[in-house]
């Protein structure tokens, strides 16, 4: 229980979104109305109900029954199951006073005692409201916090007459195409349904399929009548004309050969020469596609309607399907948190056949397709609360940087680390990072990344520049030879000190003064680095500091006895 109280006027929000909630109180909100509000809130994405404001965000006050807050935690907790507990806190608006509460995102989803389950959603207008939470949407509110798995649940009505024996050979021929577990190869029909989740047995001793096994191997027509959600769209436009757009409702394995047939017409490659070697270098890389797909159909909301859609545009292969990011998963760490399939048994079973990374780590591969091409990374900035949504960039490939990444792994004789590849790629686009800024780019901490990059430095792939503290890193001298940019070489590391400070007097000549940030972006150089550079004029007396604070800047020096 946590009871405030303080005087803040800046604190109160201008509109009601889909984490705010405003609540009136001139005639005595009813306690059941304040209980469901919160419960709304909780079984979204939490958030905070203020108490005594008006939905057009003028404050007009508590009720006198709301003026002892103490007991509102309790009450709350009372009329909501499980027990919600929110911070209640008291504040001045303007003068008047208005009570917060904070309520938390609830794991499990949360009702009221009276048992009405209620979640907020955002209207056409942009406003928000509460609609009732239908059950299914409360199941598939519990698989995206990993709390039920959906895909491992028998359905109802479905026999074993419901398999396909087609769609049996084809998952036997998958596991040997893409190397799967080939321990499923010497298992009959009945332990390899029950190896891979496709079955569940009942009380009575009968199997029933699972949805992973209708999912699978399931006949198209009682996937269409059984799992209406299930719909996976492959549509190609060009400057803003449909070339192809079909939508399927095929059996997974099927629909991924039938994705990839389609799709190979539209995904030219050359050929590079690398020694003896001819090396593809395709518009979509094939195993980050596949990839890609396969985890698209694994992760999505199979409570959600929609279909997994396949669109390559002009510049990008997008991949999108229903059901945002899992709880736990954040696009600020992808590519470093552990495996949490909405699906597991589909995921599981997907694995096992072959058709995904074996160790849950997709996504490093999607990566891999893209950067050792010299591409852009994967762009899942589109991704919300409703849908994911994965953008490929079709640029054109760094032919030279290609071979110089098939080079080095020959010489490694392993592939190169993804955080090196993702370094190797900051560096080709930003031309000189410090330890800080790759850390975000591999979503690790700072010590990850330098180690990275010194591991990059004895490989002689990377230069390093400038002491421990302000440390920063180029491609060193033989990669921009390799991939024919000598003169970008020399722009990034050509200008040493003499230069960096001719160029900072030359700056304050032509504009009076100059300030760190803007040497900083004068010569490329860390905060750190900057810094000496500044010391360095003024004990040599050839700039004065003037001002402090924000404020500050450097100037010409003036001898006092000239002046």
């Amino acid at each position: 229980m946590n009871i405030g109280h303080q005087s803040a006027p800046s604190r109160l929000p201008t509109a009601e979104t889909l984490t705010v909630e405003f609540k009136s109180d001139r005639k005595r909100l009813p306690d059941d109305e304040l209980v469901e509000a919160l419960v709304c809130l909780a079984n979204t994405e939490g958030g905070e109900l203020w108490l005594g404001v008006e939905d057009d965000g003028t404050a007009t006050g508590l009720h006198v029954a709301h003026h002892n807050l103490a007991s509102l935690p309790g009450l709350i907790a009372a009329r909501t199951s499980p027990s919600l507990a929110v911070a209640v806190e008291a504040l001045e608006i303007a003068g008047i006073r208005v009570a917060r509460i904070a309520v938390p995102k609830a794991v499990s989803e949360v009702a009221t005692t009276a048992g009405t389950y209620l979640r907020r959603r955002i209207k056409q207008d942009g406003l928000p409201e509460c609609v009732p939470m239908l059950p299914h949407e409360r199941i598939s509110r519990a698989s995206s916090f990993g709390l039920t798995d959906v895909s491992a649940l028998p359905v109802h009505g479905c026999s074993l007459a419901d398999f396909d024996p087609l769609e049996r050979e084809r998952l036997r021929q998958a596991v040997q195409q893409y190397g799967g577990d080939r321990v499923l190869l010497d298992l009959d029909e009945e332990a390899l349904d029950g190896a891979l989740g496709f079955t569940q047995r009942q009380a009575d001793g009968s199997r029933v399929p699972t949805l992973t096994g209708l999912l699978l191997i399931g006949r198209e027509s009682v996937l269409q009548q059984r799992v209406p959600t299930h719909e996976l769209a492959f549509q190609v436009l060009a400057q803003q004309a449909v070339r192809y757009n079909e939508f399927r409702r095929f059996p997974l394995l099927k629909a991924m050969d039938w994705l990839e047939t389609n799709f190979r017409p539209y995904n030219p490659e050359q050929e590079l020469q690398v020694g003896l070697f001819r090396v593809p270098v395709p518009l979509v890389d094939m195993a980050a596609f596949r990839e890609a797909v396969a985890n698209a159909l694994i992760h999505r909301d199979y409570h959600r309607m929609g279909a997994v859609h396949v669109r390559l545009e002009d510049d990008a292969l997008v991949i999108s399907n229903p059901g945002g990011l899992v709880d736990g998963v954040t696009l600020a760490n992808l590519l470093v948190t552990e495996p949490r399939p909405r699906n597991r048994a589909l995921a599981d079973a997907m694995k096992r056949i072959g058709l995904v990374e074996r160790s849950g780590r997709g996504v490093d591969t999607i990566y891999r397709g893209m950067l050792k091409f010299g591409r852009p990374p994967p762009d899942y900035g589109r991704t919300d609360a409703q849908n994911v949504v994965l953008q490929l960039p079709t640029v054109p490939a760094d032919v030279a940087f290609r071979r110089m990444v098939v080079d080095i792994e020959r010489q490694r004789g392993a592939e190169l680390p993804i955080d090196s590849l993702i370094a190797l790629g900051a560096l080709r686009e930003f031309k000189r990072v410090s330890a800080e800024a790759l850390a975000q780019h591999i979503q690790r901490d700072a010590a990850c990344a330098k180690r990275t990059l010194e591991a990059l430095t004895e490989a002689g792939l990377v230069e390093a520049h400038g002491n421990t503290r302000g440390r920063s890193y180029t491609l060193s001298a033989s990669v921009y030879s390799v991939v024919s940019d000598k003169a970008s070489y020399t722009r990034q590391v050509g200008f040493g000190p003499i230069q960096h400070e001719q160029m900072v007097l030359s700056y304050i000549r032509q504009h009076g003064q100059i300030k760190r940030a803007e040497v900083m972006d004068l010569c490329r150089l860390t905060e750190g680095q900057a810094k000496e550079l500044l010391r360095r004029l003024v004990v040599a007396q050839k700039i004065d500091l003037r001002g402090a604070g924000r404020a500050s800047a450097y100037v010409e020096y003036v001898n006092a006895e000239q002046a």
